[in-house]
């Protein structure tokens, strides 16, 4: 997951850092530590698999590079390459 993922998880929830932490067992600062991270989300792996856990209990579906989404759901996506 990266870190623009999970702040897009959090705005399609509409719910702020401090509920995220609520939901995942965690502590605010390690939330910000988390989103603050440069590409994918830097942490303790049981961290990181608390907060996907949570977003998916909360009706989040992470979609990794190239992957189709299985449920066919909204979601969003980063397309890649040049961006206009």
């Amino acid at each position: 997951m990266t870190s623009a993922q999970m702040r897009a998880a959090r705005a399609l929830l509409g719910i702020d850092q401090k509920r995220l932490a609520e939901l995942s067992g965690l502590s605010v600062p390690t939330i910000q530590r988390m989103e603050a991270s440069d590409g994918n989300v830097r942490g303790v792996v049981e961290s990181l698999t608390r907060v996907v856990e949570a977003l998916e209990a909360a009706g989040i579906e992470l979609i990794g590079e190239g992957a189709a989404s299985p449920s066919g759901g909204r979601g969003v996506r980063l397309k890649s390459g040049p961006q206009t």
